[in-house]
């Protein structure tokens, strides 16, 4: 089936552009910006003193850091350094962008941090542009009051530093946990919500457990089988944005079945298709 691809397709750059440059990081999200980008795609948790800060664990991870003497996290410390337990000053003595990534063979490796989302918003490149930002709240009951707050005082840290930087109107909040995002609609009504779905979850099983309507679906992109799903929903009101589309052939399928909007490591090659297939 050939079908007409949407003109007005979100192409998200996730964690930055991850496959390009270290994920979370403020190299990544300029690179995104500069290849052009409509959202910047990220994931957040919350330090000890009670800053927002830019990760998609809530500790650091042995896969993409290094200890602050610049050596391997060791796997029994997995876990160990959790942000929840650490100020931002502490969390910065970690380089997490030089450590090589075997998924990732074409990022280039720079020594980084895990910034604050602030940071993020105060780019130059940030507020020169438009770029919209499509914000995680990394989160699952069993981390509550330990890697994480408790969801309402989650919630509430989030939105008021969205709502301090100004930054309202560009950004929605997504989330696989159904209580967040319970509590962002209970906080902020208007705020857009994206609902996560992961590999082994149904969309209509999740959908139906949501207490209101999301703006968004955003699926593991495996799980739309066809164009009629997908506009399926469409008919309904909703936005489909499925994640992570790396694969040049996953990403014409997508586009062909006019999603509203794609988010991949790869940012360059969908920006590259769009621009020399009309999509």
């Amino acid at each position: 089936m050939s079908c007409n691809s949407n003109p007005k397709l979100d192409v998200q750059g996730h964690r930055g552009c991850r496959g390009l440059l270290p994920e979370n990081s403020l190299p990544a999200f300029e690179k995104a910006v500069d290849l052009g980008v409509q959202t910047l795609e990220l994931d957040i948790a919350i330090t000890k003193d009670k800053e927002v800060v830019v990760s998609h664990e809530p500790f650091i991870s042995r896969f993409t850091c290094l200890n602050p003497e610049g050596n391997e996290i060791p796997k029994e410390m997995d876990m160990a350094y959790n942000l929840y337990h650490m100020t931002n000053e502490e969390i910065k003595e970690f380089d997490c962008g030089s450590k090589y990534h075997p998924s990732y063979p074409e990022q280039e490796k720079l020594k980084t941090y895990k910034p604050l989302l602030s940071e993020v918003f105060e780019m130059d490149k940030v507020k020169e542009s438009e770029v919209k930002f499509n914000i995680e709240l990394k989160s699952k009951p069993e981390y509550y009051g330990i890697y994480t707050p408790h969801p309402e005082e989650y919630v509430k840290i989030v939105l008021n530093e969205i709502e301090d930087k100004g930054m309202f109107n560009r950004v929605n909040l997504q989330s696989f946990d159904l209580t967040i995002l319970e509590e962002i609609k209970k906080q902020s009504p208007k705020m857009k919500i994206a609902l996560l779905i992961d590999k082994d979850e149904n969309i209509a099983t999740k959908l139906a457990e949501l207490s209101y309507k999301p703006e968004i679906i955003s699926p593991y992109f495996e799980l739309l089988t066809s164009h009629d799903l997908i506009m399926n929903y469409q008919d309904k009101g909703y936005k489909i944005i499925p994640w992570t589309v790396n694969e040049e052939q996953d990403m014409f399928k997508m586009l062909r079945w006019n999603v509203d909007g794609i988010i991949t490591d790869y940012p360059d090659r969908l920006l590259e298709i769009r621009k020399n297939n009309r999509y």
